[in-house]
């Protein structure tokens, strides 16, 4: 009998700061889809964003590794930050297939990445990767006409069609609309700037904690 092959989630973002939605999605998706584990992968910078830089990497791994402590399925992978170079998400794949060769993929992305998705680079490679599982959100549409027929050909929409994700099947791409939680990292940031107190409620009290300490957003 053929050994049952691991499944490995990645959720790659900014988490600028990583909050109680990122963790809740991260925790139902490892029950929805029976993930091994989930490995947050903060980014650099994401290379397609025009908009300012980011909070240092260091303190969004620090406040990501604080978050996720107790978690014992999740974990924080370095793999985007040990690099002498700002990588690319299909470098990222790439390396990481290498790495897990045994493994089956999944790569986690919010509805705002899924609607950039063709400013991506090689962002058809990057969707042959892995299996992908796209998060929605209040307020952001998901559309599927800006990709090619052979993609949609590859989504399954969990929120009309209940299918369970099966190993062994071609990569697949999930919408799944399953945490319905409207917390924003930029909204997050504007309160600390703005100077209120709110902002604490969205985040984990070590998070909280670390981003007083630090003055992270001040």
């Amino acid at each position: 009998m053929r050994e049952k092959r691991l499944k490995i989630a990645f959720y790659g973002g900014s988490f600028d700061p990583v909050h109680r939605a990122h963790l809740a999605i991260a925790r139902d998706l490892i029950a929805r889809f029976c993930f091994d584990e989930l490995v947050f992968i903060p980014a650099f910078h994401a290379p397609h964003k025009k908009r300012l830089e980011p909070t240092s990497v260091l303190d969004r791994y620090a406040m990501l590794a604080l978050a996720t402590n107790s978690e014992p399925n999740i974990s924080v992978s370095k793999i985007e930050i040990e690099v002498p170079h700002k990588p690319y998400t299909v470098e990222t794949l790439e390396r990481l297939n290498e790495l897990l060769p045994e493994a089956e993929l999944y790569f986690i992305m919010g509805a705002d990445s899924w609607k950039d998705i063709r400013t991506w680079r090689e962002w058809e490679k990057v969707l042959s990767l892995s299996n992908h599982v796209v998060i929605t959100r209040p307020g952001v549409s998901i559309t599927f006409d800006h990709v090619t027929d052979e993609i949609r050909e590859r989504i399954v929409d969990m929120r009309v069609v209940e299918e369970s994700p099966a190993y062994g099947t071609s990569r697949k791409i999930y919408i799944t609309d399953a945490v319905n939680m409207d917390i924003s990292a930029t909204r997050i940031r504007e309160k600390i700037r703005d100077g209120l107190d709110d902002w604490k409620d969205e985040v984990s009290k070590e998070v909280a904690k670390y981003i007083e300490k630090y003055q992270i957003y001040t």
